[in-house]
């Protein structure tokens, strides 16, 4: 079982193994995580710094549909190399990346093995861009949220408010998404196709990202579909009772991917 991870804006391979060290512990010994770093040196994502060394590294430097498939292509080389991958492991940027792939691929080389047989998704959303070059509709509503929850995450994640309220920065997105239910946030979204893989959606109800979680979650096959509310910001709670759904829902993907 080889399991292909990609980590958030700003991080690391590395940051990215302490951040999932807690669900890991609970997992099978052999599997085998691959943790890439992006190809493009970052600045730290806010409030990382306070916690771990540089380098830190994205995935792009801009987000345009150009630059994201730049990176698709150097991503696809990586697996050709070293693949081939059962599962992919993503957070934040990295699920843009992930997702992204799957589309390209399908878009472009559906006759060929997807990039990965399943995928978990972790605090993060789709790249609005190639949805949107992708012919998928979204609507003024999304758009205006997608922007407005980058800058509330700047805001709440960042080393002052890490330092003066800890856990208790996390405030959502006001009103989590003008209190759309996760359904009507779906439909905000209107897709030609969908991500055809088993997929697994976890987010935090006091990130201010949410909606994009749930977003990315509606562009997937909804009978291949798991998602988890993890309760907490834009991050990978420690608590044991989190850290066991996570690996519940790992064990899931993977017995997927075999099936897949």
């Amino acid at each position: 079982m080889k399991v292909l991870c990609l980590h958030g804006k700003g991080t690391s391979g590395s940051i990215f193994r302490s951040q999932i060290s807690s669900f890991r512990a609970k997992l099978p010994s052999d599997i085998q995580f691959d943790f890439l770093d992006g190809p493009f040196r970052s600045d730290a994502a806010a409030g990382v710094d306070i916690f771990y060394s540089p380098p830190y590294y994205s995935f792009w430097e801009q987000d345009g549909v150009d630059a994201v498939r730049a990176t698709y292509n150097w991503l696809t080389e990586h697996i050709a190399k070293n693949g081939p991958y059962d599962l992919a492991l993503m957070f934040s940027q990295g699920c843009s990346l992930g997702s992204s792939a799957l589309l390209f691929h399908q878009e472009e080389t559906p006759h060929l093995p997807p990039p990965f047989k399943a995928a978990i998704f972790v605090c993060g959303g789709a790249a609005l861009s190639v949805l949107e070059e992708m012919g998928f509709h979204i609507s003024a509503e999304a758009r205006e949220r997608d922007l407005a929850s980058r800058s509330a995450l700047a805001l709440q994640a960042n080393s002052s408010a890490v330092l003066a309220q800890g856990s208790d920065r996390w405030t959502g997105l006001e009103n989590r998404a003008g209190g759309l239910s996760e359904a009507e946030l779906r439909n905000e979204i209107t897709s030609p196709y969908r991500i055809n893989i088993p997929t697994v959606h976890i987010y935090g109800s006091k990130d201010p990202r949410w909606a994009a979680g749930v977003h990315l979650s509606g562009i997937c096959e909804p009978t291949k579909r798991r998602t988890y509310d993890h309760g907490g910001g834009h991050e990978i709670p420690r608590t044991a009772a989190v850290s066991n759904s996570i690996a519940e829902l790992f064990q899931w993907a993977i017995a997927q991917s075999a099936s897949n």
